[in-house]
């Protein structure tokens, strides 16, 4: 069993950056897909970003269009973990920001998940 512990979200104001991480905690991350997701108050938890598993270093990504050009999803597989270099982030981008785990190919649904973190709270000021 997978479990995972995000780090990074803090306050940033419009225009500024931040890095999350989501290590793999007592277990790796070989053979899963990791998804970024985010649920703001009052709205439903929606997909942000995914990347697949790859034990040749041939890495497919995927983006919510509402990140893409600003967001970037990577993974050290030797570290257990996957992060995401958020930059131009906006208010709209503040959110809980969680990340998930699934073995085999990733998807958008985040009810096709298994494991998930605890959420780091990302809040960007106008």
């Amino acid at each position: 069993q997978v479990q995972l512990v995000e780090s990074g979200g803090g306050l940033v104001q419009t225009g500024g950056s931040l890095r999350l991480s989501c290590a793999a905690s007592g277990g790796t991350f070989t053979g899963y897909s990791v998804g970024w997701f985010r649920q703001a108050p009052g709205k439903e938890r929606e997909f942000v970003s995914a990347i697949n598993w790859s034990g040749s270093n041939t890495y497919y990504r995927n983006y919510a269009d509402s990140v893409k050009g600003r967001f970037t999803i990577a993974r050290d597989n030797a570290k257990n973990t996957v992060y995401l270099q958020m930059s131009s982030l906006k208010p709209d981008d503040t959110a809980v920001y969680y990340c998930a785990a699934r073995s085999g190919e990733y998807y958008r649904l985040p009810e096709l998940y298994n494991y998930w973190g605890q959420g780091t709270q990302v809040t960007v000021s106008s």
